[in-house]
C-alpha cells in the first residue's frame, strides 16, 4: 500500500461498534474480495471488501474476520485469517502479513493462518445460533455477480441450516454513516490530494487539449501523493460531453469556447474524495457561462448550509429543488407556467437538474449511511447541484465533500480548492 500507517485504534473502535449491536450468540464473517481475472494469467488490481477494511485495517487478499462477542473463550471473540506467506510468494508477489503485523495493523490479537478456518470456524458455530452475512442493500448497489461472501453464505446455509441468518447491512448502514476522526482526517487527505490534482489541471487545460490527457495530468498527481489512483472512474466532458451524466470516455478534443466538466476524485488508504468543478476551456466564462455557473455555485452555497443535524434527507432534496427552481426562473431557462403546470414527481427544475444534491461518502464514494433518519454530526456529504443545457452544449455541475457539525455550519473539506470565477480564471491565466 502507498499510504502511511493508520492507527488501529480506528478499527478497534469500529469493530466496538459493530459488536455491541449484535444479537446475543451471533457470529459475524467478512471475507476479503476475490482476486479478479481478465484472462490467462493477468488479474485487476486487488480492491480490498470496505466492510472487512472498515472493522480491521486489513488491506489484503483471502482475509477473514470473524467476530463472536460472546465467545466463551476470550481469545475468540475477534479473530483474524490471513494467507499464510512463505518463501515462494515472498519473491513473486511480496510477503505477505505476519501474524504479528496483522496485530499491529487491525488490533486483533488472535490472528491464524487462512489454511487453520475450516477447524476453527465449526468449534465457534457449535456455540452459536445466529449467523451474520456480508450483504449489499444499499439503495444505489449494482451487485452483478457472485462474491466471495456470497459462496460463503451458501456454504453457511447448507452446513448450518438451523442457524439465524442476520443480514449484517443495517449496522453497517448506521455505523459507517458517522465517521470517526481519523476517517474524517483519512477523507481530507484525500480531498488535499484531489486539490493538487486540480490545480495541477489548470495549469494545464488548453484549447486542443484532449480529455484523457487531463486525465492523465490528475493520475499523475495522485500518484506522486500516495494515492493509488482515482476514488471512481473519472469524468472528464468538454462541450456537450458534460451534458451526460456519466460520461466515462474522456477522448474528445477540448475546444475554444466550451466549458469542462471535470468530476474527479482521489482515494487515500481507500477513502474517497469526490469533487466536480467546471471550468472554460479558454480560461475566461463568457457572460452566459458566468451567469449559469454562479447560477449553480448559489444553490450549492445555500444548499451546503442545510446540512445540518436534525435535516432529513428527502425534504433536504426538495428544499434544494426550491432553489434550483428560483436560478432557473433567473436564466430564462424556465417560467411561471412551466412551474405552475409542473408534475410534483418531476417538478420544472429536474429538466435541467435531473440528479440528486447530496450522498453519504467515505470508504465508497456512495458509502453507506442511514438517509431516512435525521442527519447527525460527523456525517459526511457531497454537495453537487447542476444545470445542464444540452441545446447550448453546455453542463454545469459545481461538488465539495462536507463534514455535519454539532453545532454551527457544516466543514466543507475541500474550502481551499479553486471556486470562484475570479480565482479560476486568475489562476488559469497566471502564465
Amino acid at each position: 500500500m502507498k499510504y502511511l500507517p493508520i492507527s488501529p485504534q480506528l478499527f478497534t473502535k469500529n469493530r466496538l461498534k459493530f459488536s455491541q449491536q449484535m444479537a446475543p450468540k451471533s457470529v459475524a464473517v467478512f471475507n476479503s474480495n476475490d482476486v479478479f481475472s481478465t484472462g490467462a494469467d493477468s488479474t485487476l488490481p486487488f480492491e480490498q471488501h470496505r466492510n472487512i477494511f472498515y472493522l480491521s485495517g486489513v488491506d489484503q487478499e483471502e482475509s477473514i474476520l470473524v467476530l463472536f462477542p460472546d465467545a466463551i473463550e476470550k481469545s475468540h471473540r475477534e479473530i483474524l485469517f490471513v494467507k499464510e506467506t512463505n518463501d515462494h510468494i515472498a519473491v513473486w508477489e511480496g510477503a505477505k502479513l505476519s501474524k504479528v503485523q496483522a496485530t499491529a495493523a487491525t488490533g486483533i490479537e488472535t490472528v491464524y493462518w487462512l489454511s487453520e478456518f475450516d477447524t476453527i470456524f465449526p468449534k465457534l458455530m457449535e456455540k452459536a445460533t445466529g449467523f451474520y452475512f456480508n450483504n449489499n442493500a444499499h439503495y444505489r448497489q449494482a451487485v452483478e455477480m457472485e462474491t466471495r461472501n456470497d459462496r460463503f453464505l451458501n456454504k453457511v446455509k447448507s452446513t448450518y441450516p438451523n442457524h439465524k441468518l442476520i443480514p449484517n447491512f443495517p449496522i453497517m448502514e448506521s455505523i459507517r454513516g458517522i465517521k470517526e476522526p481519523e476517517e474524517i482526517a483519512l477523507i481530507q487527505t484525500a480531498c488535499d490530494v484531489t486539490e493538487k490534482g486540480f490545480r495541477r489541471a489548470l495549469g494545464f487545460i488548453k484549447p486542443g487539449v484532449m480529455e484523457y490527457e487531463i486525465e492523465a495530468e490528475f493520475a499523475h498527481e495522485f500518484l506522486k501523493n500516495r494515492s493509488k489512483g482515482f476514488a471512481y472512474t473519472p469524468i472528464i466532458g468538454s462541450g456537450y460531453n458534460a451534458c451526460v451524466l456519466h460520461y466515462i470516455e474522456n477522448n474528445q478534443v477540448c475546444k475554444d469556447g466550451d466549458m469542462l466538466l471535470m468530476d474527479v476524485g482521489a482515494e487515500y488508504a481507500n477513502y474517497s474524495s469526490d469533487m466536480t468543478r467546471t471550468i472554460p476551456v479558454n480560461g475566461r466564462f463568457t457572460a452566459r457561462q458566468n451567469a449559469v455557473y454562479q447560477a449553480v455555485l448559489n444553490v450549492k452555497n445555500e444548499a451546503t448550509k442545510l446540512l445540518v443535524p436534525g435535516t432529513i434527507w428527502k425534504d433536504y432534496h426538495v428544499e434544494v429543488g426550491k432553489m434550483m427552481t428560483s436560478e432557473l426562473l433567473g436564466l430564462g431557462l424556465i417560467d411561471k407556467s412551466d412551474v405552475q403546470n409542473e408534475d410534483p414527481k418531476w417538478p420544472a427544475y429536474k429538466t435541467y437538474f435531473m440528479h440528486g444534491t447530496s450522498h453519504h461518502m467515505g470508504l465508497d464514494t456512495h458509502d453507506f449511511g442511514p438517509l431516512e433518519t435525521p442527519m447527525t454530526a460527523n456525517m459526511v456529504f457531497t454537495v453537487e447541484p447542476g444545470i445542464y443545457i444540452p441545446k447550448e452544449k453546455m453542463g454545469i455541475r459545481i461538488e465539495d465533500d462536507v463534514v455535519i457539525q454539532a453545532e454551527g455550519p457544516p466543514l466543507n473539506l475541500m474550502q481551499n480548492i479553486p471556486i470562484e470565477i475570479d480565482e479560476i480564471e486568475a489562476l488559469m491565466n497566471s502564465n
